[in-house]
């Protein structure tokens, strides 16, 4: 939970804080809620105290911000994993303390990504100004057009040097650009991925190529980080006998696990990485 993600669009993952509560969809088969099940750290849902996590946890920033200074990198942290900045539930004073962590560490890119981001207005420090802090950059998760139609206006509202979308899982076809139309409504980013675990939900190659155009088309950075549990199955693709198999929208794919399925997308990696507005 910190040093060297394995997650492909992040250098480390920090969570402040542990806990939170179902809000769409996509929490339907939620990861962090399993692993806080396993762990028996916390306990999942409305009014449900959230965890703070250690101070020595909290330092590991600090420590990341020396070392991108002395090597002339810029890391991207990923907060948070197994919560969400923007909680009702989470005291004031703990997010605060977040905001003076993320000021203190500037050589560092601070990634939030919230389900919530009708809070976020209310709950920005004081200082955030009309670009929003420098290293921070500011993605909501959708997983359908239901929840891209309501949050996007909200997001493109809140300050920020990067804005963009988190879609994982991607749950149906979404599109942008009539959500993008006028002066200044811009996103900068969209991260694309399907869902894994033993209850993923198949993801239609329709819809991943569908948002992949389109950024083409908006000048925003596409990052494709997986096909989950199903694989699209290509013309001529010999599979066992007993594959789990089936169609979406006209679309075959099998259950082939996470890593047989691998990221590739029509024989590409899609890795793009927004550069943010200073």
């Amino acid at each position: 939970m910190g040093e060297h993600s394995k997650i492909e669009w992040t250098t480390h993952t920090f969570n402040p804080w542990v806990g939170c509560t179902k809000v769409s969809p996509a929490c339907d088969h939620c990861y962090a809620e399993t692993w806080a099940k396993r762990s028996g750290l916390v306990t999942w849902g409305p009014s449900q105290p959230r965890r703070r996590t250690s101070e020595t946890y909290w330092k590991m920033p600090l420590k990341w911000n020396c070392e991108a200074k002395a090597t002339g990198t810029r890391p991207r942290v990923f907060c948070a994993s197994l919560a969400d900045v923007f909680d009702n539930e989470v005291p004031d004073g703990w997010r605060a303390d977040l905001w003076a962590l993320i000021r203190s560490t500037p050589e560092l890119d601070w990634i939030l990504v919230t389900k919530r981001i009708g809070n976020a207005p209310r709950m920005l420090p004081p200082d955030w100004g009309p670009l929003g802090y420098p290293n921070v950059w500011l993605l909501i998760t959708v997983c359908n057009q239901d929840e891209a139609s309501r949050d996007i206006p909200k997001l493109l509202t809140v300050p920020a040097r990067v804005r963009g979308l988190s879609v994982e899982p991607l749950l149906g076809a979404i599109g942008l650009t009539t959500l993008l139309a006028g002066e200044n409504r811009r996103l900068d980013w969209v991260i694309v991925g399907g869902e894994s675990g033993g209850h993923a939900r198949p993801m239609s190659p329709d819809w991943v190529r569908a948002l992949r155009d389109e950024c083409a088309a908006l000048g925003t950075a596409f990052f494709f980080k997986q096909w989950g549990e199903w694989a699209p199955v290509s013309e001529g693709e010999t599979y066992p006998r007993t594959a789990r198999l089936i169609d979406v929208e006209g679309k075959r794919l099998r259950r082939a696990g996470r890593k047989v399925a691998g990221r590739l997308l029509d024989g590409c990696e899609w890795n793009q990485i927004p550069e943010p507005r200073r």
